[in-house]
């Protein structure tokens, strides 16, 4: 009796166990499982912290940068027939011999960088030697005058800090590049909604639902890394600046204005990225640097015309003439728009959304001159938004970024409106996106040597 009920014992405990077995395997196959995702958080959390502290280094050198340029042309603005040339060209050089792939805004980079199939192309574009050229070539660019920003570049560096932690998980690459330069827009000008909106609309161009946990992530940790070192900050400060139902006639005029202005200057740096035809398309091509010292010249000019306001970043004056301390003139806005062409095809690096908003603001600040009894912040707050739209053809970018910017919450609905008139009339005049553009025109370039070895063959 007593073995009889041992069996049954043994008969009844044996499914048991085998389901307590069960239970562990999956226990166990879910903790492996999940190790990947932890180690995913982590990389994107680390990464994030890169990010927020290269944009603070950034944001720093560029303003010492400046500052630098006003030293050194303080004893006669003159100076700067000399200095400017002298630094584009070697800034030009630089870029091309020592760290290529560093020219121009670094947005197209990434962007190229996420859709390249060839894994040595895409790290040349990301590498940790172009992230350290961007930030040296950018600071000498802005130490000799150059109409330039420092988010694009901000968002190139952030990509290759991603990357290079992408190196661990190759899969999680594409989620990276674009958390990383998502967190630089975030992280440069303290506007995380902004960053991800941009990721979204300009970087991803498509919702990445497996990434989108892991980029904010990204982004907070950027953000955060940002406000530790900075303190919270609004970007143009706080205004609360509003548009009577009256004045919205202004709202399409405004719109359109920038819209077509940021469409030409779209359409311009496409025209010399393909190539100028004919015989100064060749000289260009043949004697880059000396073409980036004449475009050094011409932005002296532009500098010396507009009694400095043309240099740099213009961050300063359009914060001026938001607020209403200093009137913007009519020759502001095209000297701006001018020199920022010059400085973005003559081949240095530098990036648009900080010249863009100057420019914006010039226009806003324009129109106030001509039709004093208008409010000065509610135009400049539209010329910057339609003419950031204009460039960018990232309408929700572009009115996020501005109103984060400013904590200016009456104005979202023109500034909508204004953006959306704005990428019309913008497409009207370059069908393109510019920084799309400009990543097709890298990956045609990197694909035609491979053709005429496939053809050749």
């Amino acid at each position: 009796m007593v073995e009889m009920r041992d069996d049954a014992l043994e008969t009844i405990e044996a499914p048991k166990r085998s389901r307590y077995r069960r239970s562990i395997l999956r226990l166990r196959s879910a903790s492996m499982g999940a190790y990947p995702l932890w180690r995913s958080r982590l990389l994107f959390l680390a990464g994030g912290i890169g990010v927020g502290l290269a944009a603070v280094l950034m944001a720093k050198g560029a303003d010492l940068a400046q500052d630098g340029f006003r030293r050194l042309t303080a004893p006669s603005p003159l100076i700067a027939l000399v200095l400017t040339p002298a630094g584009f060209a070697l800034a030009a050089l630089l870029a091309r011999t020592v760290f290529p792939n560093s020219q121009g805004s670094g947005i197209p980079q990434v962007i190229a960088a996420r859709h390249a199939r060839d894994a040595d192309f895409r790290f040349s574009l990301i590498s940790p030697r172009v992230a350290l050229g961007k930030v040296l070539v950018l600071f000498l660019g802005l130490l000799s005058g150059a109409s330039a920003g420092r988010e694009g570049p901000t968002v190139q560096v952030g990509a290759a800090i991603m990357a290079a932690f992408g190196r661990l998980t190759p899969d999680r690459l594409p989620g990276l590049l674009l958390a990383g330069g998502a967190a630089g827009v975030a992280a440069a000008f303290n506007t995380p909604l902004a960053g991800i909106v941009f990721g979204i609309e300009e970087l991803g161009r498509a919702y990445e639902a497996r990434s989108s946990g892991l980029i904010v992530a990204g982004i907070v940790a950027a953000g955060l890394t940002s406000l530790g070192l900075l303190g919270n900050y609004t970007y143009f400060g706080t205004t609360q600046a509003d548009l009577p139902l009256a004045a919205s006639w202004i709202v399409p005029l405004i719109a359109v204005a920038g819209g077509l202005a940021g469409g030409l200057f779209s359409r311009v740096v496409i025209l010399f990225a393909r190539g100028l035809p004919g015989t100064s398309g060749r000289l260009i091509k043949t004697r880059p640097v000396a073409f980036a010292a004449a475009c050094g010249l011409c932005v002296a000019l532009c500098g010396l015309a507009s009694g400095g306001g043309a240099y740099g970043t213009g961050y300063e004056e359009a914060r001026a003439i938001l607020h209403g301390d200093a009137a913007a003139g009519l020759a502001y806005a095209p000297l701006k728009f001018a020199a920022t062409v010059l400085s973005s095809i003559s081949g240095i690096p530098g990036g648009l959304f900080a010249p863009s908003l100057a420019v914006g603001a010039g226009l806003g600040g324009a129109i106030h001159g001509v039709l004093p009894d208008m409010p000065v912040g509610a135009l400049v707050l539209m010329g910057m938004v339609a003419y950031l739209t204009g460039v960018l053809q990232a309408p929700i970018t572009s009115f996020v970024i501005v109103t984060e910017m400013t904590q200016n919450h009456t104005m979202v609905i023109p500034l909508m409106v204004a953006a959306l008139l704005a990428d019309a009339a913008s497409k009207a005049v370059c069908r393109g996106g510019l920084y799309h553009t400009l990543a097709e025109i890298m990956l045609e370039r990197a694909d035609a040597p491979a053709q005429a070895v496939t053809k050749t063959g």
